[in-house]
C-alpha cells in the first residue's frame, strides 16, 4: 500500500467488529514500532497489548462513559513510558514525543493489517494503571483500542459520534498550522 493511501485510510473509527488478535499479529505491529525514531535512539516507549478476554473486561471497567463503544475492542494497547527512559535537555522532556511517534507507527501498521487502531485518553488513569499492574513511576500516556471495522453503526455511539463515523472529520487547512521562517499571529 502506498504511504499516502495508508494515511488516508487510517481513521479513528468507533464501530468495531470482533477479530482475533494473535501474538503473531502483536509482534508484527511491534516490529514496525521498533523502527520509530527517538532521541539518541533511546526508544522510551513501552506497550502492553491486552488480548486476553478476561483482562480486556477488567480494562473495559476503566473506560470513561463516552467510550462505551470501545468495549467491543478485540485488543487494547496501553502506551506508557517515563521521563528517565529518554532525553531530557534543559526543560525539554522527549519521552512523550518519542512515544507518540512510536504510537503513530503502531496506528499505521494496524491500518495496513486491515485493523482499526483508535487512541483514547478517556479512561480512569489510576484504575487502568492498577489493572495493567503498572508501577507508579510509569506514565500511562494513552490506550489504543484495536479491532476490525464494523459495517454496522454501533448503537452505543452518541448522535455526534454516529454523524462523524461515516466521513472523516474536517481537518485544518495547512495555512492554519504552518508558518514560514517564524511565527506570526493570525
Amino acid at each position: 500500500m502506498e504511504f499516502t493511501d495508508l494515511i488516508q485510510k487510517r481513521r479513528s473509527l468507533r464501530s468495531l467488529a470482533p477479530v482475533k488478535i494473535t501474538r503473531e499479529m502483536v509482534l508484527e505491529m511491534a516490529s514496525a514500532v521498533r523502527l520509530s525514531p527517538s532521541c539518541f535512539n533511546n526508544q522510551p516507549w513501552r506497550f502492553i497489548f491486552v488480548i486476553d478476554p478476561k483482562k480486556l473486561q477488567e480494562l473495559f471497567t476503566t473506560l470513561s462513559p463516552g467510550n462505551e463503544w470501545a468495549k467491543k475492542a478485540s485488543a487494547i494497547a496501553a502506551i506508557f513510558s517515563k521521563k528517565e527512559f529518554d532525553c531530557v535537555i534543559k526543560e525539554r522532556e522527549f519521552f512523550q514525543f518519542d512515544t507518540g511517534m512510536a504510537t503513530t507507527f503502531l496506528l499505521l501498521k494496524a491500518t495496513e493489517m486491515g485493523l482499526v487502531a483508535h487512541p483514547i485518553a478517556g479512561f480512569n488513569y489510576q484504575a487502568a494503571q492498577s489493572a495493567l499492574r503498572l508501577p507508579a513511576e510509569m506514565s500511562l500516556i494513552a490506550l489504543v483500542i484495536i479491532g476490525r471495522k464494523s459495517e454496522i453503526l454501533d448503537a452505543s455511539l452518541s448522535e455526534k459520534q454516529k454523524a462523524m463515523e461515516p466521513v472523516r472529520p474536517e481537518r485544518l487547512a495547512p495555512e492554519k498550522f504552518i508558518w514560514f521562517d517564524g511565527y506570526e499571529e493570525t
